[in-house]
């Protein structure tokens, strides 16, 4: 027999293992796998509630009903005392944006959001590339830089108030390094109180901008800057082609921080120059429009208008400002997170 033949028939008399009822054995089919996975999902999502549910809650109770609450109240004219009777509509809106001084304290928050991010950004950005070289006492300028950050505001506005008067220490300090001819009236001279609001700004919150600005250049691989050198960049090539970049969502990210805490200042500015504040002097803010013409003046119906006005504007910005600017730093997240 020729092994044609004996190959064919040792074929034709094994059993195929695939075939039932032929005498072989048949794989099990695969357990299904549907019912864990579900299983696990819905445990997930249970987490992320329980997780989740107290801060959404919070969020609801002291972000979303206020907001809505204050919104009821700006339909009407109401005085503060019982259930708001007298309804006018639009009518507290519509004076809202025809208001001059309203227009103006609106150009001051967008002014000082400006300066903010003009003055602010160089500054910590420079204060961070120093700090994050390897120097003597780094870890103490650290500490001293952020210590003002942490600060309470109403510390910090009384103490500044004190110093900047006409009679206060730094007019004192002046006189006595020679320099009388600089002396000036910081708080209630038109030219000069907006300047003084930045300045105390700047001190205030600059510890916060570096902070941010060090952990941001913490996560930059050395490597990248070692290749550059060994190429032969320069320090400010260096800075300029591969830092900023790099640093870039960090910025973006302290921008939109300090554009929403402008737009919303209220406390330095009412410790210093108090509720009734001269809108001449650049320093009143949306903030203390509100409270001047709400609760000082006893209109909590056009004081609620008010402040669901700022938060449509807050919002508004914000929203142009993700949708524009942190456009390509969210997609990069959500890419990450879905993978």
């Amino acid at each position: 027999m020729s092994s044609d033949t004996l190959g064919t028939g040792a074929a034709a008399g094994r059993p195929s293992q695939g075939t039932p009822g032929a005498g072989g054995s048949v794989e099990p089919p695969a357990p299904p796998r549907a019912a864990p996975r579900r299983r696990g999902r819905a445990r997930m999502r249970l987490e992320i509630a329980v997780l989740s549910a107290p801060a959404i809650v919070m969020f609801l109770a002291f972000v979303i009903f206020p907001v809505a609450l204050a919104a009821y109240y700006g339909f009407y004219r109401w005085h503060g005392y019982g259930a708001p009777t007298d309804w006018v509509g639009l009518n507290n809106y519509k004076l809202i944006l025809k208001d001059p001084a309203f227009q103006q304290v609106l150009k001051h928050s967008f002014m000082i959001m400006g300066l903010s991010l003009v003055i602010q950004g160089p500054l910590a950005i420079g204060l961070a590339l120093l700090l994050n070289q390897k120097i003597r006492g780094r870890s103490v300028i650290r500490v001293l830089i952020f210590v003002p950050y942490i600060i309470s505001e109403v510390i910090v506005g009384t103490g500044w108030s004190l110093m900047a008067q006409s009679d206060g220490a730094i007019n004192d300090l002046l006189a006595h390094i020679g320099l009388s001819s600089l002396q000036a009236d910081w708080l209630s001279d038109p030219k000069l109180a907006i300047w003084t609001l930045m300045a105390i700004i700047t001190w205030k919150y600059i510890g916060f901008a570096v902070i941010l600005m060090l952990a941001g250049l913490q996560s930059i691989p050395q490597e990248l800057f070692e290749a550059a050198a060994i190429d032969g960049a320069s320090y400010w090539q260096i800075q300029r082609r591969i830092t900023l970049p790099l640093l870039g969502p960090t910025i973006r990210i302290w921008a939109f921080l300090s554009i929403i805490g402008s737009l919303q200042l209220f406390d330095l500015v009412y410790i210093i120059w108090g509720q009734y504040v001269s809108g001449t002097a650049g320093t009143s803010t949306m903030a203390i429009y509100m409270l001047a013409q709400g609760r000082n003046a006893g209109n909590y119906g056009y004081g609620s208008a008010i402040a669901v006005v700022m938060f449509l504007i807050s919002l508004i910005v914000a929203l142009i400002y993700q949708r524009f600017v942190l456009r390509r730093d969210l997609r990069g997240a959500v890419t990450e997170g879905t993978v």
